[in-house]
């Protein structure tokens, strides 16, 4: 019998009776199962708490996870592995993503869910990405000694300096790649238009200080989830279950024991499984062959292909981020709007969307491209898009300097001096 493999999975530990139910508790980006240790001794009063770590995080193997189904997918997997079928579930931030996942991919594992300092949709993906290019850049220090200022109030951070530094800490000791994977997921998270879909009782919870996903993204998921109710912890920040352990601790408790949707109904013995969404009813009664199926068995490839751009929007969006399409956009009329769309659905999903090179390929040979043609203009952005795509300021260095052999001097000075101001914009850590 072979084993799991260690990237499918993740780390965890249990607290608690073995014959309970199962709590399973989701940590935020940059932190440890650690940041629940003050709420686990009343939890496993009533439940067996079941804790992991993010992949890199406190000492889990690193193999990164670029999106939050894939972080789903291993945790179920662990769990599966442990003969944990159904849970409560309480996460935070990042593990509030993979909760709200859980809840409208697998709704019959989840009898109940919290979601702290959670958000259907974190920020933009521009935001992300560039945290991203600061990490790969400067390494993690520089968001580590910030993070105590997004996690926690002022007063706070300043009464509870041995936490403070913990929390510092937590952050530097991550693996930088899965930590960048990590962004990346929360990057391209955004369940806004599913919201009505989640089918359990739902719990959100916000520190009244948030700053990162505060109230108004607590009342977006409040407003969109069916069975949902707004706790809102006053006197803490992003942090809260560290911030303010009692009144977490106090409102998971009265959660969980009040709305757990049983796994049977106890007057028919039945189980008690979440409806598929419904599917249209004339599709379902109707004895006659829908016309669409007719025009595809007769034209395959006419209605088989997908058109190009709508896939060459969304990867122009991730190289170059939503900041630089929508002026682009907004800034065309009706003169150069037609080259926007041709741009779009032939460069980025036509080209840029083939599965012969990856992006930092590609970068690489744009790069080169724009320096032998003195575009010195795109060269600018997509400097940004290559820091985005993965390259490091050293490897673009290094293919500026081939350039400079292959395309000339003159042309690879001008290049440098573009790629000097944009690397030194892009990767400066905000204070």
């Amino acid at each position: 019998m072979s084993e799991t493999p260690p990237n499918t999975t993740l780390q965890y530990r249990f607290d608690g009776p073995e014959d309970a139910p199962v709590l399973v508790l989701g940590p935020s980006l940059g932190t440890t199962w650690h940041m629940w240790d003050r709420q686990v001794p009343e939890l496993m009063k009533h439940w067996r708490v079941f804790r992991f770590d993010l992949p890199g995080h406190g000492g889990a193997p690193a193999y990164p996870a670029g999106s939050v189904t894939d972080l789903a997918g291993r945790l179920l997997a662990t769990l599966d592995g442990l003969g944990v079928q159904r849970f409560g579930y309480a996460g935070c931030a990042l593990g509030g993503a993979v909760g709200t996942e859980l809840a409208l991919r697998h709704p019959q594992r989840v009898a109940s869910l919290a979601l702290i300092a959670a958000s259907p949709r974190f920020g933009t993906a521009d935001e992300f990405r560039q945290r991203g290019v600061i990490v790969r850049t400067n390494g993690l220090d520089p968001i580590a000694r910030t993070s105590p200022e997004r996690w926690f109030t002022t007063g706070f951070a300043a009464a509870q300096p041995a936490i403070t530094e913990w929390a510092v800490q937590m952050v530097r000791t991550t693996d930088p790649g899965c930590y960048i994977a990590a962004c990346e997921a929360l990057a391209s998270f955004d369940v806004r238009p599913e919201l009505g879909r989640v089918g359990v009782p739902t719990l959100v919870l916000v520190g009244s200080d948030d700053q990162v996903t505060g109230p108004a993204e607590a009342r977006t998921l409040v407003a969109g989830i069916p069975d949902a109710r707004l706790a809102v912890v006053p006197g803490a920040s992003h942090l809260v279950p560290v911030e303010q352990p009692a009144a977490v601790t106090d409102l998971l408790v009265r959660h969980f024991t009040s709305a757990w949707q049983p796994a049977f109904d106890t007057t028919s013995g039945h189980m008690a499984i979440a409806a598929s969404p419904v599917k249209p009813v004339l599709a379902a009664a109707s004895p006659v062959t829908p016309v669409a199926e007719i025009a595809a068995a007769e034209q395959p490839e006419a209605l088989s292909r997908p058109d190009p751009y709508d896939a060459g929007i969304k990867v122009r969006r991730e190289v170059l981020g939503d900041a630089h399409v929508d002026r682009a956009f907004a800034q065309a009329d009706e003169f150069s709007g037609d080259f926007q769309e041709f741009i779009t659905r032939y460069a980025w999903g036509e080209v840029w969307d083939r599965p012969g090179l990856d992006r930092r390929s590609r970068s690489c040979v744009t790069l080169t491209a724009l320096v032998a043609g003195g575009h010195l203009e795109e060269l600018a952005f997509h400097i940004r898009a290559a820091l985005r795509n993965g390259l490091t300021p050293a490897e673009i260095k290094e293919v500026l300097l081939h350039a400079a052999v292959y395309c000339g001097v003159p042309a690879a000075n001008s290049a440098f001096k573009v790629a000097q101001q944009v690397i030194r914009e892009e990767t400066t850590p905000q204070e």
